[in-house]
C-alpha cells in the first residue's frame, strides 16, 4: 500500500507559477513510475505529466509541454510538478498517481494503482 499526500496548491494570477509536491509513503517509491493528473469541474480526469522510476524519462500532455516540469527525489520519496505561465484553463484539482510500470505515453486513469487526495490549483485572470 502506498499513500500519497499532495501539497503546494493555491490561488495564483495568470502568468504566475506554482510548485506542487507529492510525498509518498513506503520504501519502494523508487520502483514506481509517478504522474500527475488534473480534473476541472464538469470535466473528466486529464493526464498531465509522468516520470520514470529513475527520473531519467518524462512525458507531458501537449497542453502543458514547455510550461510544466515533473521531477522526483527518490531519497525524499517525493515527486514535484513545477507549473509556470499558468492560465485560467489550468484551474483544477491536481492529483499525483502511481503506475506500476513506466510507459512514455498518455496515461489512462484506469492504469493507475494509487491516487493522492488532490490539491486545488486556481488561476485567476
Amino acid at each position: 500500500q502506498v499513500q500519497l499526500v499532495e501539497s503546494g496548491g493555491g490561488l495564483v494570477q495568470a502568468g504566475g507559477s506554482l510548485r506542487l509536491s507529492c510525498a509518498a509513503s513506503g520504501r519502494t517509491f523508487s520502483y514506481y513510475a509517478m504522474g500527475w493528473f488534473r480534473q476541472a469541474p464538469g470535466n473528466e480526469r486529464e493526464f498531465v505529466a509522468a516520470i520514470s522510476p529513475s527520473g531519467g524519462s518524462t512525458y507531458y500532455a501537449d497542453s502543458v509541454k514547455g510550461r510544466f516540469t515533473i521531477s522526483r527525489d527518490n531519497n525524499a520519496n517525493t515527486v514535484y510538478l513545477q507549473m509556470n505561465s499558468l492560465s485560467p484553463e489550468d484551474t483544477a484539482v491536481y492529483s499525483c498517481a502511481v503506475r506500476l510500470t513506466w510507459v512514455a505515453r498518455t496515461w489512462l486513469p484506469q492504469s493507475i494503482t494509487y491516487w493522492g487526495q488532490g490539491t486545488q490549483v486556481t488561476v485567476s485572470s
